[in-house]
């Protein structure tokens, strides 16, 4: 039996996947969560071959989960499905340990294909995004400021951009708010920005806001 849990905070594209998932794979059990904590704590309670992580979710979002399976002795494989576009979040997110990247807006087949290959423990990314990350490889690119940050910088960067508050991100991320200040300072500081206003300028020009 292969064991899929889909974490999406939405119920309609939860479903969507379910049922492609029944329609093409006759032995597959699959699980819905519907934010990060209620991801990991199926996670931890139950054997997983395959997550597919959806990037924007209420309180612990897609790159917090991924962060938390880092320290997990037993964790699935993860395939990505974000509405984010890929050169933004996908080289971010495979070198956090996720499997593959796919748009929301791919074809059905296409996360059909994603989800056989990640599960018989390949790699999938699209043919655009694969020639993207090749193009980051040589030197005549020029690296954006926000991969300077962190993992727990990057996700902080796309919460502000969401027009959130400190307050707001901490509770979100159940830290303190003086620390969510500290790494607010450290994100100002790496991409050489002075305000708020700043980061939700680069967010929203660099496609990183929802």
């Amino acid at each position: 039996m292969t064991r899929v849990l889909i974490a999406d905070d939405h119920a309609v594209v939860r479903r969507g996947v379910r049922e492609m998932i029944a329609s093409e794979f006759r032995d597959a059990m699959c699980a819905e969560a519907s934010d990060g904590l209620q991801t990991l704590d199926l996670i931890q309670a139950h054997v997983w071959d395959l997550l597919i992580l959806d990037l924007s979710m209420p309180g612990h979002g897609g790159i917090e989960v991924l962060i938390a399976l880092q320290s997990m002795a037993s964790k699935p494989r993860v395939l990505v499905l974000s509405m984010h576009g890929e050169d933004q979040y996908a080289k971010r997110v495979l070198m956090a340990g996720a499997k593959g990247y796919l748009h929301k807006s791919s074809l059905p087949d296409e996360l059909i294909k994603a989800i056989r290959k990640v599960l018989a423990g390949g790699r999938y990314v699209s043919a655009a995004l694969a020639e993207k990350l090749a193009e980051h490889l040589t030197d005549e690119v020029e690296t954006p400021a926000h991969e300077s940050l962190s993992d727990r910088e990057f996700e902080i960067l796309g919460l502000i951009a969401s027009g959130k508050t400190v307050g707001q991100i901490a509770e979100d991320l159940h830290l303190a708010v003086t620390t969510v200040s500290t790494y607010r300072t450290r994100i100002l500081e790496k991409m050489h920005k002075t305000t708020t206003a700043d980061l939700i300028r680069y967010a929203i020009e660099n496609h990183l806001a929802d």
